[in-house]
């Protein structure tokens, strides 16, 4: 998959995802740092831990780990 595509498809996907309940649109920043760091980091929990940092930063709220393991897609339970 090429990068642009691959970019295209996190920020619909983290748009979905919408932790804070705020709406679409709502994210920009923190879906550029996300898309970053997928580029950056290979270890999925490394990954979590940047994406909840984000979040977290900017929200002043935290984000459960293991939401922030499988944005993606669901969490099985």
């Amino acid at each position: 998959m090429e990068t642009q595509e691959l970019n295209r498809q996190l920020v619909k996907i983290l748009n979905e995802w919408d932790p804070f309940g705020r709406g679409q649109g709502e994210y920009d920043p923190e879906i550029a740092d996300v898309i970053y760091a997928v580029h950056e980091m290979d270890k999925p929990r490394d990954l979590a831990i940047k994406v909840q940092s984000i979040y977290e930063y900017s929200f002043e709220e935290l984000i459960p780990f293991d939401s922030c393991l499988c944005w993606p897609r669901p969490c099985s339970q």
